[in-house]
């Protein structure tokens, strides 16, 4: 069974159709790289999954569920958690701090135990911090888990916010632009860390890149859009040697 399947996605704003009957489907374990031009739609599929607009028409399905429609805040819940192109942190908050507060997504402890310090609050609070430390290892943040996130590096900072939505425990993550504003180097380390990601956690990818290098190296499937359309879905190899991909980008003729 799929992890996440679109059928003929279809999302309409007055008279533009911004996605059109795109249809793809996710394995668990796939890292799927979600490519186009300016304008293509990328983002506004990412809007579709998350529950931010719900499509015109088509459906979504997501690990046996039909999710078409939901709010976002049910499909957090469902395990499917996003980072976005402009990052997104609590700039006076430490890098822990920030990647506890995904962790509360999960927290059973009601506002009366908190604030009562109930044995059980304390507990789920520590587990919550002893989770969150964990992350912070696995994206090589430990060393700045107490430093205000505003303080780190932009690279260190694209890092953070992907453990923080690592910590709400999701099998889909989808990073858009995760590589925008790097540096060689830092793509490089991202790139492993995304990998580590997918098989130290098992935590399903669909990324938005437009760094071409980059998604051919990381993902194992790509699709392809522009104008809202899919025009290309495949292995990198297949996808690098496509006319009509090749179209897309340099604006020749096909």
């Amino acid at each position: 069974m799929s992890l996440l399947k679109l059928e003929q996605a279809t999302i309409k704003f007055g008279g533009l159709v911004a996605v059109n009957s795109v249809s793809f489907e996710l394995e668990k374990g796939d890292l799927f790289g979600l490519i186009g031009p300016n304008g293509a739609g990328k983002t506004t599929c990412f809007n579709i999954i998350t529950g931010v607009y719900a499509p015109t028409s088509g459906k979504i399905n997501f690990d046996g569920r039909d999710i078409t429609g939901t709010p976002s805040n049910k499909i957090a819940q469902q395990g499917i958690c996003r980072t976005f192109q402009n990052i997104r942190l609590f700039h006076s908050l430490s890098s822990l701090e920030n990647v506890v507060v995904g962790g509360f997504l999960r927290h059973k402890t009601v506002l009366g135990s908190a604030l009562c310090y109930l044995p059980s609050a304390i507990k789920e609070t520590d587990e919550l911090k002893a989770k969150a430390m964990e992350l912070l290892e696995l994206v090589d943040l430990a060393d700045v888990a107490n430093t205000r996130s505003r303080d780190l590096p932009y690279g260190k900072q694209r890092r953070l916010e992907i453990a923080r939505a690592l910590a709400t425990q999701p099998k889909l993550l989808l990073l858009d632009e995760p590589a925008a504003g790097m540096n060689p180097q830092e793509k490089m380390e991202l790139l492993q860390m995304v990998k580590k990601i997918r098989d130290v956690l098992g935590v399903t990818v669909l990324l938005i890149e437009h760094d071409m290098k980059f998604v051919m190296n990381l993902c194992e499937r790509i699709l392809v859009l522009d104008h809202g359309e899919e025009i290309a879905q495949g292995p990198p190899a297949e996808i690098r040697s496509n006319p009509k991909v090749i179209a897309a980008y340099l604006g020749e003729a096909v």
